[in-house]
């Protein structure tokens, strides 16, 4: 699967889009029959006072119905890790929401 990255305020460190890349990968396991192609990954650098947010937006293109999940942390793997659970969960659903209806 493609993994679309884009850094917003700052410079993605190559550690972190393999990562990512190597993660959204995995994603082909849970949506074989939700027919994914690509995912969209956005990484934002956000200034909220002293501390800068790190925020994960992963959006999935499934024909009927679109997934976009949002996560915020300290650090980005520990965002990306958070989204990428919660991901996982809706492409199981919607799966077993497929299956259910063949």
């Amino acid at each position: 699967m493609l993994a679309r990255i884009q850094s917003i305020h700052f410079d993605a460190d190559t550690k972190l889009i393999q990562t990512i890349e190597e993660k959204i990968g995995q994603l082909t396991h849970y949506g074989s029959k939700l027919k994914l192609d690509a995912a969209d990954v956005i990484l934002r650098l956000e200034n909220t006072g002293a501390i800068r947010t790190k925020i994960v937006e992963i959006n999935l293109n499934i024909p009927g119905k679109p997934v976009r999940v949002t996560s915020s942390g300290k650090a980005f793997e520990e965002s990306f890790n958070k989204a990428f659970t919660q991901l996982k969960r809706q492409l199981i659903r919607q799966k077993e929401i497929i299956q259910d209806k063949h």
